[in-house]
């Protein structure tokens, strides 16, 4: 590994936080470039939800399961990442489907246990509408995802990391068919490498140098309550309805954890929303909306992140994906692996480029 290697991030959320920090924890020059501050704009607006839940085939299952570990280790090794394990409660599938997704995934190794509506009603004791069957995985959790993407930059700026915020990459600089550093509003900054990790933009980024990123960025409306007394003790998975509370109190929720479809106006979706939420909890009579927000979740066309070098470009790596906030310690430590050591995790292995060429 080259200490002195130089490697610019493109990116200031969860992904590009994570990369950059696990890249100057190991040695290497680092400078984040990003058109936000911290946080950027698709993690403030995530559901935060740390799990390896759902229709995953087993290698994503696998890939998940990794990061969930890695959240305790990278919370042990910076100070001030809030992360809570506080489980999570979940019947949003038919009870069949629920079922069948709690054998395949129990046969994997995730800590599902079965409850009726008592042992609902023992866990989230305050919610209205309680399902007959559903799951509880208690080590499912959530980091709140402002304050942890700062956290990380602030760390790594202590390991010597160059923070750029409010400054946009207007394009990708090549060198004999090598990526040798972008160029800003402000002026050009060379690198011996450049990740991508710019979330909804980074397809407008990679398309400078001829690179399409086949991504969609769908929008999720979620809505934030003023901060409250605890209701909730940990994550809530209902059939039309995803929330938790957050570390400052506020309830936040969305139609799933990607948030809500905000329709013609975002306004009214966002009004709705929230009466459907405080009228699941008990004692919410003076629970208020604060805000919505609508967040563009960077989605691969096939649901799975792309994570890795760009074939016949070298001097490029791309970290973009939904389900961030779960992914990101382990992202960060693979990325930072394979940038410096040419040390590629099988992990990734399905997450690279390629496979869309196919």
């Amino acid at each position: 590994m080259s200490a002195a290697k130089q490697v610019i991030v493109v990116g200031a959320g969860i992904i590009g936080a994570s990369v950059a920090w696990h890249l100057a924890k190991a040695g290497a020059n680092v400078t984040v470039v990003a058109d936000s501050g911290a946080g950027g704009f698709a993690t403030p607006n995530s559901f935060s939800w740390i799990n390896a839940s759902w229709g995953n085939p087993e290698p994503y299952f696998r890939l998940r399961t990794r990061s969930m570990a890695e959240w305790t280790r990278l919370a042990h090794d910076v100070p001030g990442i809030p992360l809570e394990w506080c489980g999570g409660l979940c019947w949003d599938l038919p009870p069949a489907e629920l079922e069948a997704y709690a054998v395949e995934h129990s046969a994997w190794g995730y800590g599902i246990e079965r409850v009726d509506r008592m042992g609902a009603a023992r866990i989230e004791p305050n919610l209205t509408k309680l399902p007959d069957f559903a799951l509880h995985v208690a080590e499912e959790g959530v980091a709140e995802p402002v304050a942890a993407t700062q956290a990380l930059l602030v760390d790594a700026v202590q390991r010597g990391l160059r923070m750029m915020g409010g400054t946009a990459v207007t394009a990708l600089v090549q060198t004999n068919g090598r990526i040798t550093g972008v160029d800003m509003s402000g002026g050009r900054i060379a690198a011996d490498e450049v990740v991508i990790a710019a979330g909804a933009g980074s397809p407008a980024i990679a398309a400078t140098a001829g690179l399409k990123l086949p991504i969609e960025t769908p929008p999720g409306l979620i809505v934030h309550s003023r901060p409250y007394e605890k209701l909730l003790n940990g994550l809530v998975i209902g059939d039309r309805l995803h929330m938790r509370q957050t570390a400052e109190g506020r309830i936040i929720a969305g139609s799933d954890f990607g948030g809500a479809d905000p329709g013609m106006d975002a306004a009214a979706t966002g009004r709705e929303l929230f009466a459907a939420m405080k009228s699941m909890l008990r004692d919410a009579d003076r629970l208020e909306l604060d805000f919505h927000s609508v967040g563009y979740r960077p989605t691969p066309i096939d649901g799975f992140p792309i994570i890795g070098r760009a074939e016949g470009l070298s001097g490029l790596y791309v970290a973009v994906m939904h389900s961030g906030i779960t992914l990101a310690p382990a992202v960060g430590l693979f990325a930072a692996r394979e940038i410096l050591d040419d040390a590629r995790d099988p992990l990734l292995e399905p997450y690279g480029l390629t496979r869309f060429a196919q």
